[in-house]
This record gives structure tokens, sequence and C-alpha cells, in this order.
């Protein structure tokens, strides 16, 4: 198995979780609420044990990678999660969610480990891959961590304030780890230096000399970022039961699934609204000032969050788990679906366009700087 690739071996050890989980669910009967957190903490002991002898034999070990194999075996898990809990497979999950966590059997958790399970594996298997290869993988890696973060930001108080807050087991804290792991990761990550491209000072000049009219592209983001905005403070008033009758209108016609006392979209809108909103009009502003360059990191955290929550969002407003009053109503559905789809797809573009063309986002050149350059080439 030495021989294999690094991400290879990540995938196998991976690939162990379904037959852990079968075999704790044989034995589930001799398992109590609290001996199913001492058992879950054993495993991830172990996960990072056998991660461990991975790598054993290399000269250095980027300590990031232990964090991106254990979440790479606990995303299989959250995958074998969703496929029981849609009825695709059966006999791995019963005793986890009777007395470990319940609240896995909700649409939005089922959607959420959907994303962990096949977004979340592949973004970590190509990270792994690239600390391999010795590539640069620090923006997949923060798309990551955005991500995840997100996950377990909207995951946990959801789980506190909604429905199921009575029927918290010792298994959620397991869930505070979760969080903690993957901040721990952006901030080491945010710490290190950027994979900034060879631009020559003479044309980041002339990029950032360019006024928001002359950039059709920017322009466009920024609008669209404005309505990304707007679209974030209107379901906040929404779900904050604002007295106006468009916002009745809306969580009775158009998205009933802000109403579900699950919780987990209440909180996400929430979420959005005060922590993804102010990074909104900071995007804005970058957009519109040049050099600068925490562009290239934050908006990458941010495509990551909103992503995620919104894929959660919207499969759990269709999903067949959630109550047919609380799903989009027929007539509704292409406005809503769009509208959600639009509201994802804007910082993903926004990240996009920012790796792909950072030049006006560079720090400021100097007077002179570009000048001097050139005489001496």
């Amino acid at each position: 198995m030495m021989a294999l690739p690094l991400e290879i071996r990540v995938f196998i050890l991976s690939l162990a979780a379904p037959f852990v989980l079968y075999t704790a669910n044989n034995i589930s009967s001799l398992l109590t609420p609290l001996a199913i957190l001492g058992l879950e903490g054993a495993i991830l002991i172990t996960v990072f044990f056998m991660a461990y002898l991975c790598v054993r034999n290399e000269k250095t070990v980027d300590p990031l990678f232990y964090v991106f194999a254990v979440f790479s075996f606990t995303s299989v898990a959250d995958l074998t999660t969703a496929l029981e809990q849609d009825g695709h497979i059966k006999g791995f999950m019963a005793f986890y969610i009777n007395k470990g966590e319940p609240y896995l059997s909700t649409a939005y958790c089922i959607m959420m480990n959907y994303w962990n399970g096949v977004v979340h594996f592949v973004l970590l298997l190509m990270i792994v891959h690239c600390m391999r290869k010795g590539t640069p993988y620090r923006s997949i890696a923060l798309l990551w961590a955005g991500s995840m973060i997100a996950t377990q930001i909207v995951f946990i108080p959801g789980i506190v304030i909604g429905k199921h807050a009575k029927s918290i087991y010792p298994a959620f804290w397991r869930n505070i780890l979760f969080l903690v792991l993957p901040v721990w990761a952006a901030a080491k990550l945010y710490n290190r230096p950027r994979e900034l491209p060879i631009i020559p000072a003479d044309k980041v000049e002339e990029e950032q000399k360019k006024g928001l009219l002359s950039r059709p592209k920017e322009l466009l983001l920024t609008l669209c970022l404005l309505g990304a905005m707007a679209f974030t403070v209107f379901r906040g008033f929404v779900v904050l039961e604002c007295a106006l009758d468009i916002c009745f209108t809306y969580i009775y016609q158009y998205e009933p699934y802000l109403k579900d006392n699950v919780a987990f979209s209440k909180v996400m809108m929430l979420v959005i609204l005060f922590y993804a909103l102010p990074m909104l009009t900071a995007c804005v502003y970058g957009l519109n000032i040049p050099g600068c360059i925490w562009m290239l990191d934050w908006t990458l955290l941010l495509a990551g969050a909103i992503a995620q929550t919104q894929w959660a969002h919207i499969g759990a407003s269709v999903h067949s788990r959630t109550p047919f009053t609380y799903r989009i109503p027929k007539d509704e559905w292409r406005l809503v679906m769009t509208l959600n789809v639009l509201f994802m797809a804007v910082p993903l573009l926004l990240a996009l366009h920012v790796y792909r063309r950072p030049a006006f986002f560079m720090k400021t050149v100097p007077p002179g700087q570009a000048n001097n350059d050139k005489k001496r080439k």
C-alpha cells in the first residue's frame, strides 16, 4: 500500500468508513449514547493513526494532511448516512440515528451529508494529490474550509434551537471538533504565502487605472453582488418575522420551508445576514478599489460557504422528508429555484474571476515602479 500514491491511500482509508458503521450497527445493542461518543473518539484516533502510517516514510509532512485525511473518512461516513436515509442502502446508521444524532434524518442534514460525501470528498482528495505532487493547494483548501465552516456554523445552532433540541445526545459534541478543525486549518492556510502569478508591474498598473465602467465583467459582478445583498437582507427580514406584507407573502407563497421548525434554514438565513452580508459588501468595495489583495482569499471562503448552505437549503426545500406544506409551491417553483441558484452562483463566479484575473487586486504599484521595470528590460 505504501507504493500507492498518497491520495489513493487516503481514498482506501476512507472506504473503511462503511465497514466500521456496519460493524457498529450490528453491535448497537451494546452501545449507550455515551458509548457512541466514546466509539467515535476511538475511531477518529484510529483514523489519525492510520493517516500517520500512510506518511511515516515521508521526509516532511504538512500537519494539515491529518485534518484532510480525517475529514475524507468522515465524508464517506456522511455519504453513507445520506444514502441510508434516502433508502438506497440499509444496515449502517440505524443505531446512530436512534442514539447518536437523530436530526441527521432531516431533509436539510441529508442534503448536507450529500455535499460532504461528494463535494468535500473530491476537494480533499484533490488537496492530498496536490500535496503529493508539491503543487499549490491553498486555494482549493480555502474553498473547502469556507464550505466546512459554514456547514457547522449552521448545523450546530440549528440543532440547539430547532425541534431536535430535546433529543441531543453526547454524540452532538463531536461537532464542536468538526468546527474547530476547519477554523484552525483556515487560519493556518491564511497565514501562508498566497499563490500569486507573476504579472508585470506595468500590466498591474494599467489594469488598476481602469474605472469600473471600463471593466464590464467587474461591473456585472458588482451589480450581481448588490442584488445578492438585497436578497440576503430581504430573507433575513423574512425569517425574523417582519410584519411587512411582502415578507408575509414570500414566506407563505414562495419559500415556506423557512417556517420549518427544524430551524436549519432559519439559522442559515441569519448566518448569511450577519456574516456573509458584510463579506458581500467588502467584495463590492474590492471590485471598485484596486489593490485589495485579500479578495483572493476571502472570495474563496465566501464561495465555499454560500455554495454549501444554498445546496442544503435548495435540496431540503424539495426533499420528500420535508412536509409537503413546507416545500416550494409548484406554481412558484421556477422563480424560487432561479433566485436560489443565482444567489449560489454569484460568489462562485466572483471567486473564479478573482482567481483567473488577479491583476486588479494585486498590491498597488508604487508610482514609477512600472517605468523602472520597463527601463531594466
